[in-house]
């Protein structure tokens, strides 16, 4: 494909008349057209559609090596796509990779390069391949062994893309399969590194009746640890959640043997539940985010007193009422009140920077989670934030005033260009995209908080009956402070640590703190 120069003008003016010529073709009248019209005019929408992004490519490879992401207020490109449109991290890794391989290089020295897949990126500037077949090339091509020369590995990309041409991607994905297997077919020796490279725990998506899927690949040494854990605790008769007082020490009874009719894949999960337990329950596991590790839930004071609904945990995941109540019943500490009674400040204005321990947890309880929109990650990897003003500019370390936001984000607030937050009157932190990424976007995550979308800022919620006071509450000064709509008996939270007050503040750690309309953490 012949590429001409050309300046910023002739850019805008030729893609403001390709955008003229969609206009003109969406325009058009296809009721009275004939079959073999609209299977051409399909025929050559497809085509133009696989050669678009081959312009995309070189685009954004060269606004890659025009400038960098905290130039564009970002920590990384893969924000600067998805949040000036709004696509997900997924489909921005896949652009950016499938740009490193497909668009045109330039070497230290100056000299234009071809692509790193040059075949694949030819037949997509003509529209011969879709994407999916360049999906299919480019991750087989990243699978050929490091041993295969430079012409053998060309070789390859070029029966690929012929492949590609006359086939579809099953057919192609069959024969990279194919290729990959003969040129290397007893497989990779296994060595260190490659050990190191494929090991991992990966927890999926919860399903819809709670079940939480796990995989794992395992070095020896991993699995050799688990492995003797297994024989213990996973024997038949241990840590089984069936008995009335399960056995997680000594040898279980013969009794508790012949009852236990459990799989050995429901005993070993059994026994993780109970090694996690005993390490929770040891004090040893230190600090995160100022909190000693534990399990913090939030949820609402009427599910508790009625026995249904959910809770969600600090890392996202959601649990039934009837299991959160069940775990609380397994310790003591598990359930604890923050109120008037324990000594908690949740204001402590300009006397501390760092957030204390019991805002920490109200902050759970209300944001859930980082509150810069599209940011998954949970409140367990979050900390506190100064919303209206840093501290160091005169900003207070009170609830109304701090938010939870993950540690790269919490670093791109600042005065110069770039991200910037504020507090609105429900208390939800809003996050403002520096220019390069303001689209009108949303300001606000409700990516934890899911079930504020059910009640719109402009729908008033519906009125709830008036409770007593009693002596679980915060008292009216501080309930103000952590959400200025809560009803007075609704800040009961539970964490996983002692029911002793918890500590005011702890400077060697990040801060965090405030929670929602009643509810918990």
């Amino acid at each position: 494909m012949y590429v001409r120069s050309m300046s910023g003008n002739d850019l805008q003016a030729a893609v403001t008349a390709l955008r003229a010529a969609f206009d003109e073709v969406a325009g058009c009248d296809v009721d009275l057209l004939t079959r073999p019209d609209l299977v051409a005019a399909l025929d050559e929408l497809e085509t133009l559609g696989c050669r678009l992004p081959s312009v995309s490519h070189r685009l954004l490879a060269r606004l890659q090596a025009e400038t960098t992401p905290p130039q564009m207020g970002a920590k990384s490109w893969k924000e600067v796509l998805s949040v000036r449109w709004r696509i997900s991290t997924g489909e921005a890794h896949r652009r950016l990779t499938e740009a490193a391989v497909l668009a045109p290089r330039q070497a230290m020295t100056g000299e234009a390069l071809a692509p790193v897949l040059p075949a694949t990126a030819a037949a997509q500037s003509h529209g011969l391949i879709n994407a999916e077949h360049v999906e299919v090339i480019r991750k087989a091509m990243a699978k050929v062994p490091g041993f295969v020369d430079t012409a053998t590995r060309e070789r390859i990309e070029v029966d690929l893309v012929r492949t590609a041409v006359g086939n579809g991607p099953k057919e192609l994905k069959d024969s990279a399969d194919r290729t990959l297997f003969l040129l290397d077919q007893d497989g990779p020796e296994p060595d260190e590194r490659e050990r190191a490279r494929k090991r991992g725990v990966t927890k999926h998506k919860q399903r819809e009746d709670g079940m939480v899927d796990v995989s794992a690949t395992l070095t020896p040494e991993a699995w050799a640890v688990w492995e003797a854990i297994f024989a213990k605790f996973a024997a038949p008769g241990m840590c089984n959640p069936d008995d009335a007082e399960p056995c997680t020490s000594g040898t279980p009874s013969r009794a508790q043997i012949d009852n236990d009719h459990r799989s050995l894949a429901q005993r070993q999960h059994d026994a993780m539940v109970a090694a996690g337990r005993i390490a929770l329950m040891s004090g040893e596991l230190g600090k995160l985010n100022g909190l000693p590790v534990s399990i913090i839930i939030r949820t609402t004071l009427q599910d508790l007193e009625s026995r249904a609904g959910v809770g969600v945990t600090g890392g996202g995941t959601v649990i039934p009422i009837a299991d959160v109540i069940r775990m609380a019943g397994h310790a003591h500490h598990y359930l604890a009140v923050f109120d008037r009674a324990t000594g908690s400040a949740l204001d402590l204005f300009r006397t501390k920077r760092i957030a204390s321990a019991a805002q920490r947890i109200m902050l759970i309880a209300r944001d859930g989670g980082c509150t810069k929109p599209g940011c998954t990650v949970g409140a367990y990897g979050c900390q506190g934030h100064h919303v209206e003003a840093d501290f160091a500019h005169g900003g207070n370390t009170n609830i109304d005033e701090l938010g939870l936001a993950c540690g790269p984000d919490n670093r791109a607030v600042n005065n110069h260009g770039g991200w910037t937050t504020r507090m609105n009157e429900r208390c939800e932190v809003e996050w403002i995209p520096p220019p390069p990424l303001d689209t009108g976007q949303a300001r606000i995550n409700n990516y934890h908080r899911p079930e504020r979308l059910l009640h719109p800022p402009d729908e008033p919620k519906p009125p709830e009956d008036p409770k007593p006071q009693d002596d679980n509450n915060i008292d009216d000064d501080n309930t103000a402070a952590a959400a200025p709509a809560a009803p007075a008996d609704g800040n009961q939270i539970l964490d996983a640590e002692s029911d002793a007050p918890p500590p005011t503040d702890d400077p060697g750690e990040p801060g965090g703190p405030a929670p929602p309309d009643h509810h918990a953490a």
